[in-house]
């Protein structure tokens, strides 16, 4: 079949698009809000356009129609911000950002695609006694779309960290069924065959680029590797001495419970001083608040190891200050994850057509 054509919303830096893209469709347009996304974004999807827009306001819709022209889009893939619904967020039901996704009711108004498909943090589908699931399911409905939920949970189809999200699937093909699981629990890809690869940095910073130092040592690494002369945003994180002195005493999977009574206690909470487990994937990388440190070294991951571990490949380069790189790394649709929707969605699209 021809390729089918995607927008996404809420792009971000494009990782969910990104795993469309390795299935082979089209990604036309990526939207956003943040320049710095959407530099990345661009770097790393040549064939697509990007659009720095307000999806709060109405006439967006009629600016990306625009955009798309003579393009028929087969599917609209969107992430809208998660703070709203998230465990760590202050979760506030008035949160303008808790009705973005009807942003993507709109544009398929116009647009028409075949499948619409929502992510997020599955905290979405009970807070508010469940009211926002309710209006994502209700939305898609009235537009003619058979709509499914799911919760993923990323481990299971390769992705090296502990991560659950909700996929909302709006499917004018019938009911969607979800893509099976690949990998079982003693089969999980660990943070040792994610990131055991890379540099250690224990004597210098390491460079936005530089040398690999190592061969892979794993099957995921070389994966990781295709088409990548260089490392990239590999970049240590200078910690104060008295914050490393706290970092050593976290033994391998271990966190601020581990620590000696007085030690570490300026951070207290469920998250607070973990260290990842080398034999395990990692916990769910956020935005950086550096609140996880390598399974070996006494730091917190840099970029690179972050991406590793969301699933990008070594050849996607992240734009801006570290901050804001892993602001976008953690923002992210992992890319497997997206690849394996996209699979499913394209087996569908194949048999209609």
């Amino acid at each position: 079949m021809g390729k089918y054509n995607v927008v996404d919303l809420f792009s971000g830096c494009g990782g969910f698009s990104y795993g469309f893209e390795q299935e082979g469709f089209n990604v036309v347009l990526g939207v956003d809000n943040w320049d710095t996304a959407l530099k990345t974004f661009e770097y790393n999807h040549k064939n697509s356009s990007i659009l720095n827009l307000d999806l709060h306001k109405k006439e967006s819709i009629k600016t990306i129609k625009n955009e798309v022209k003579e393009h028929r889009i087969d599917v609209i893939i969107a992430g809208p911000p998660c703070q709203g619904f998230s465990l760590t967020g202050t979760r506030d039901k008035n949160d303008k950002r808790n009705s973005l996704f009807e942003s993507v009711f709109e544009l398929a108004k116009t647009l028409k695609p075949k499948f619409l498909v929502i992510e997020n943090v599955p905290g979405l589908l009970t807070l508010y006694q469940g009211n926002t699931k309710e209006k994502i399911i209700s939305a898609g409905e009235e537009l003619g779309y058979h709509m499914d939920y799911k919760i993923l949970y990323a481990p299971d189809y390769g992705v090296p960290q502990i991560r659950k999200r909700v996929f909302f699937v709006g499917s004018k093909i019938g009911k969607f069924e979800f893509p099976k699981i690949t990998h079982k629990e003693n089969g999980y890809v660990t943070c040792k065959e994610a990131i055991g690869d890379l540099p250690s940095l224990v004597k210098n910073t390491g460079k936005e680029e530089a040398d690999y130092q190592a061969k892979a040592t794993s099957k995921y690494q070389e994966t990781m590797r295709k088409g990548s002369k260089k490392l990239l945003n590999h970049v240590r994180t200078n910690h104060q001495q008295h914050v490393i002195d706290v970092i050593r005493k976290v033994p391998e999977g271990g966190n601020h419970k581990d620590l000696p009574k007085g030690v570490g206690d300026s951070r207290k909470f469920n998250e607070a001083w973990t260290r990842y487990h080398s034999n395990k994937p990692s916990k769910t990388i956020d935005t950086g608040h550096g609140n996880h440190f390598h399974y070996k070294h006494d730091r917190v991951p840099t970029v690179r190891e972050n991406a590793r571990l969301q699933s990008f490949p070594d050849k996607f380069k992240f734009f801006g200050p570290k901050t804001k790189q892993n602001v976008q790394v953690g923002n992210a649709v992992p890319p497997i994850l997206g690849k394996v929707m996209a699979r499913r969605i394209k087996k569908y699209l194949d048999e209609s057509a």
